[in-house]
């Protein structure tokens, strides 16, 4: 390692928000980088979207994979990409965060499969229980709430998760809103770094379209919360990376 210049945490980004909610807010890698709230390392955003080249997966301290209005299993050039690239990292037990796209990624990446969930979108603040076996041992989510409120919007999900692979917490929904891989790669359904304004941004941008599958977008609006316990894993995931590299 070059110790004159650590390696960077890596945001792969591989979506963008809509419009009006990037206008007003940024768009994902900002707000990823503010949960991260990253003080030693550089910070490194890469869009293979767009033709932007992963770094040598030696060379990164840590990644954090976006989420993407996209799907995985319409198996893009560039996720496929990202996928195979994905996997090179988490061999090197660098730590990996996945979210909601990036979490169904990295599970397709390892071997698992990510498609349609059987019974349509989560959208909305949402309750995740932890497995709490799993999560008292794990040291991302220990010291997490049994149930505590998340964000979600998907229409996809890890449908079946990498062999080895820990599930870590779930509800009626969706039984895997986290999971680990090794010790050091996760994947997480929810969006720790949406905000109550980004997820009533959401709900607004699909409203006609949850309308239209019976659901009450003004109820779910309604229904959005503050998600602090949910918002810490962006915090607990750098802090995690920065020990790993002697800089905490």
């Amino acid at each position: 390692m070059d110790t004159q210049r650590p390696h960077p945490l890596v945001i792969v980004k591989l979506g963008s928000t809509f419009e009006a909610l990037r206008a007003r807010q940024g768009d994902f890698e900002h707000w990823i980088a503010d949960g991260l709230g990253v003080q030693a390392l550089p910070l490194l955003v890469v869009d293979p979207r767009r033709g932007d080249a992963l770094p040598d997966p030696a060379l990164v301290s840590g990644v954090v994979v976006t989420g993407s209005h996209a799907m995985v299993s319409h198996r893009e050039p560039w996720s496929e990409a990202t996928a195979a690239w994905l996997a090179q990292v988490v061999a090197l037990d660098t730590p990996v965060l996945g979210i909601c796209y990036g979490h169904q990624l990295l599970a397709h990446a390892l071997g698992g499969e990510a498609g349609d969930h059987p019974h349509g979108a989560e959208v909305g603040t949402v309750t995740v229980s932890l497995d709490e076996a799993a999560a008292a041992a794990d040291p991302l989510l220990n010291g997490l709430p049994a149930r505590f409120p998340a964000h979600a919007v998907h229409w996809q999900s890890a449908l079946r998760l990498p062999e080895g692979a820990v599930r870590l917490a779930g509800n009626e929904h969706e039984p895997i809103h986290a999971f680990r891989v090794g010790r050091h790669a996760w994947g997480v359904q929810f969006h720790p770094e949406f905000d109550a304004d980004a997820m009533r941004g959401y709900i607004e941008m699909l409203a006609g379209e949850l309308a239209s599958k019976g659901a009450d977008p003004v109820a779910m609006r309604e229904r959005v919360v503050d998600t602090d316990a949910a918002a810490s894993l962006l915090g607990r995931f750098a802090r995690i990376v920065e020990t790993r590299h002697g800089v905490a």
